[in-house]
């Protein structure tokens, strides 16, 4: 089962506490500030769509990709009733392939934290970078070494009158790595309950091996901020988010 199939149902419920409409406000000025004017936008790992269809809203053309069928499903039912759709796209990140370069590109909600292996992740920026127009931004955030090693040995309960979620965490620091074990409990029509596990797994990536990975890849100067804020991160920062823009000289 690939991650999130269980839970892409009742995802959006679980989640009603993540502030959609303020971070898409946060992307939507960092857009406005780019010396390359943006009008068609890559979201990578999107999810249910929600940050997609937000976009999509304010007049982006905006094409999204995930790799989880049931995630996508979820995101073309809540995309159905838009004037300009996103264009949605069944791929991982590592086989990122598009029919067309984009001004900019985002992922968010610590998804490349969901990257492990060096290969893929060194792949996903490759990847990006090449369909990226000279002079695209690219904007992501991942979830920080320092907050992953705090979840280990956490238990964390989220509710809603039709399901109920377990998540267990465990960080591994050889590895670097935090596993989440998930059980979900969903509510039947009549009254009984089914019962899914899915394991996830996100790598602590250190902000050098991000910043490295990046120039490697051929963007240019990346900036680091906390969370929304557009300051330098604090030292014991939950997030960090990347600002990278792809050289205008480039090809």
């Amino acid at each position: 089962m690939s991650s999130y199939d269980a839970l892409a149902s009742s995802y959006d419920g679980l989640m009603v506490d993540v502030e959609y409409r303020r971070r898409a406000d946060y992307l939507t000025r960092q857009f406005r500030r780019s010396a390359l004017p943006v009008e068609t936008v890559l979201d990578l790992a999107c999810g249910t769509g929600t940050i997609a269809c937000l976009l999509a809203e304010r007049g982006y053309q905006v094409v999204a990709t995930d790799g989880s069928e049931e995630m996508l499903t979820q995101a073309a039912q809540k995309a159905a009733a838009l004037e300009r759709p996103p264009l949605f796209l069944h791929q991982s990140m590592p086989r990122l392939r598009l029919g067309m370069t984009v001004d900019a590109a985002i992922s968010t909600l610590d998804a490349l934290n969901y990257l492990t292996r060096r290969a893929d992740l060194r792949e996903t920026l490759e990847r990006v970078y090449r369909w990226l127009r000279p002079g695209g931004l690219f904007l992501f955030d991942v979830n920080t070494p320092y907050k992953l090693r705090r979840m280990d040995g956490q238990v964390y309960l989220d509710e809603t009158e039709e399901s109920f979620c377990v998540w267990r965490t465990f960080y591994a620091p050889g590895r670097k790595t935090c596993t989440y074990q998930v059980d979900l409990f969903q509510l039947n029509g009549d009254g009984t309950w089914d019962r899914a596990f899915e394991e996830h797994r996100e790598r602590a990536w250190e902000r050098e091996e991000l910043e490295a990975y990046l120039a490697e890849a051929g963007f240019g100067p990346v900036t680091v901020t906390g969370d929304l804020t557009g300051r330098p991160p604090a030292p014991e920062e939950d997030r960090w988010i990347f600002h990278c823009q792809k050289p205008f000289n480039s090809r």
